[in-house]
């Protein structure tokens, strides 16, 4: 009779497992899945008020990404040493820019870095490109 039970209970349990077990490589017919892209979305807040009113004023599409991108590696790198040496820029770079050039940004936030850069070469009146 116990033995009854027990195969009773096996009986029950391996559909329970079948429904339950991970299925590996099949998928059904016509249904194909996809990787999961980046969906991380990077924004600039820049807080100095005359910045957004500036912004409006430049044009939309003048460079490409790329050219961005290679100004703002320029900009943020001359930026972090001008921090690192506060002392003899006044503390006019208050903080460190944590900028990764591998890291796709995208379009519109490598613009707008850009911009801010320009904008605060043009409100300080300072040059951050070392080459220009």
């Amino acid at each position: 009779m116990k033995k009854l039970k027990y195969f009773a209970l096996l009986l029950l349990f391996l559909p329970a497992c079948a429904l339950f077990s991970p299925r590996t490589g099949q998928e059904p017919a016509g249904l194909k899945v996809q990787p999961e892209s980046d969906s991380t979305e990077y924004e600039l807040i820049v807080m100095d008020q005359g910045f957004e009113t500036w912004l409006l004023m430049q044009p939309q599409h003048e460079h490409s990404l790329e050219y961005y991108r290679s100004k703002n590696r320029i900009y943020v790198n001359e930026w972090n040493q001008r921090f690192m040496n506060a002392r003899r820029y006044r503390g006019l770079y208050e903080s460190y820019i944590n900028y990764d050039p591998s890291i796709d940004y995208g379009l519109a936030f490598e613009r707008r870095l850009y911009y801010y850069f320009k904008y605060f070469e043009e409100s300080n009146g300072v040059r951050l490109d070392p080459g220009f």
